[in-house]
């Protein structure tokens, strides 16, 4: 499957019951409103539904809608079962799931071992373009038996269910075509108006009897933070995502609505390790010490965050460490110190590349700007739009570079995306390789004995902190809100705060 359309099939909007399409496709400013219907605001209209492409948050609070995979997170951001009712390590290099009886897909089949395997295979394809195809590259056969599914991989990976929870991983019927992907999730496409809204209705065959509370889904995109807060605030919608850092304060003292935020996406500095001054770990290590994060975090994020003076590892986090996450605490004597011992004593110019086109990128840039004029380095600022941004950052065109991170799921491992491999990504330092790191991710990765990871993860991290190929400025909160008689939606933990939609089936109107 190459999957490349958005639209399902005419015939898949006629099952999903097309009749009552026409009444949610009422204007935004519709405020008849019934409990049969939520209506949940989305920053952006999703580029297409591909069930295993990444195409941003919003995709994805559509795709746990209308997938599931074989496991998935709760409300506190525990794995749990979803279409496995069960599931379990078979030796070190197999997990065993025991699909659950009552499963169907939204046109009536069963949910057999071979879906999934048709599933995993999609992924891990040699054609494959899917966002995970190189962490499912770890599979080595998928065999089925009844209701049994035996996933052997090549090597031992104590972090291979996280990827089988990512919402970029759901399970879909073999009889899938590239136009029309069957998943099996609480709700399915009812109509679409492309660029405006996506229609839901409740699958009443969803393997969770009683699931989903509410019959109608509405999703509704407004592209504009402030139009998003304020269709909230006059009753046109029940529920936004990313509620900008600026409305959260009055949002928290209105009567009629409620905040739910976590501390999960951060903020950091990458570097162009390949020429220039950030070729020296000592400079990177100063830029750490100079910047004052505090400011970060009142400037871009109007005080709705927390300062990243290390990795981002949680609080509750079996690895964390306090006075490792306090490492680069704002410290100039330190800063200049290690610019003198780098051999550059009085400063130098410097470029740094973020975009003009998100305020939290662009003023967290003019902090870094600022903070580091103290310690002698004169930063100039390239903000251009957000995709060249991007573009730029692929590329390797810049010194230095603001970028915003989630983590994909609450392991160490999940730093991987910026601390290794060798293809270029804006997400992190342009040319950086370190053997040393690398292997101790693979080794980390490999070892399923919990106190042995900790210790692996625990020398990783110490040498992260002296290399400094990403540098943490800030945690920023992520924050959904909602009309007071919403009940059921929670915010997930951490970086998986933008799992938070999977508790859509959970939530009802009262």
């Amino acid at each position: 499957m190459t999957d490349r359309n958005f639209n399902p099939s005419r015939r898949a909007v006629m099952a999903g019951g097309v009749a009552f399409a026409g009444a949610l496709l009422a204007p935004h400013g519709a405020r008849a409103q019934s409990k049969d219907t939520l209506r949940f605001a989305l920053s952006s209209f999703p580029a297409n539904l591909r069930p295993f492409q990444h195409v941003g948050t919003s995709a994805g609070a559509v795709k746990l809608m209308i997938h599931r995979g074989l496991i998935g997170y709760d409300a506190a951001g525990k794995l749990r079962g979803e279409l496995a009712e069960s599931y379990r390590a078979d030796g070190e290099r197999a997990y065993v799931f025991e699909l659950r009886e009552n499963a169907r897909f939204h046109n009536g089949d069963p949910v057999t071992g071979e879906d999934v395997k048709f599933s995993i295979e999609q992924i891990a394809g040699a054609k494959s373009t899917a966002y995970l195809k190189a962490a499912y590259e770890i599979v080595e056969s998928v065999e089925v038996k009844g209701r049994s599914v035996r996933i052997v991989l090549k090597a031992p990976s104590a972090t291979f269910p996280f990827h089988l929870a990512s919402f970029n991983a759901p399970i879909i019927s073999a009889k899938s075509t590239d136009s029309e992907p069957i998943g099996c999730g609480p709700y399915r496409i009812a109509g679409i108006e492309r660029g405006t809204r996506i229609d839901l209705a409740a699958f009443d065959g969803f393997f969770r009897p009683g699931f989903p509370k509410t019959p109608k889904l509405a999703c509704i995109a407004y592209a504009d933070e402030n139009l998003r807060v304020a269709a909230l605030q006059a009753g046109d919608v029940d529920l936004i995502e990313y509620v900008p850092w600026q409305s959260m304060e009055s949002i928290a003292n209105n009567s009629t609505l409620k905040l739910d935020a976590t501390d999960g996406p951060f903020m950091g500095l990458v570097f162009n390790v390949k020429q220039g001054p950030f070729t020296n770990a000592k400079v990177r290590q100063a830029v750490a010490y100079a910047v004052n994060r505090a400011d970060i975090v009142k400037a871009a994020f109007f005080g709705r965050g927390t300062p990243m003076e290390g990795l981002p590892v949680v609080p509750n986090s079996p690895f964390y460490d306090a006075a490792r996450e306090a490492h680069w605490k704002q410290d100039i004597a330190k800063a200049m110190q290690l610019l003198a011992e780098a051999g550059l004593p009085n400063g130098f110019q410097a470029t740094l590349l973020s975009s003009a086109q998100y305020g939290m990128h662009k003023d967290t840039a003019e902090i870094v700007q600022q903070s580091l004029a103290a310690v002698g380095i004169q930063v100039t600022l390239q903000l251009p739009d957000y995709a060249t941004r991007l573009q730029m950052g692929n590329r390797g065109q810049y010194e230095f570079a603001v970028v915003g991170y989630a983590l994909d799921y609450e392991d160490p491992d999940a730093m991987s995306s910026f601390l290794a491999g060798s293809t270029a990504s804006y997400q992190r330092s342009f040319g950086f390789e370190n053997k040393a790191i690398a292997e101790l991710l693979a080794k980390g990765r490999g070892e399923l004995d919990p106190s042995a990871r900790k210790r692996i993860y625990d020398h990783l991290m110490r040498l992260a902190l002296e290399e400094a190929p990403m540098v943490g400025l800030a945690w920023r909160s992520q924050g959904y809100a909602f009309r007071r008689e919403v009940e059921g939606f929670r915010s997930l933990p951490g970086s998986l705060s933008f799992y938070s939609p999977v508790t859509l089936a959970e939530t009802g109107i009262r």
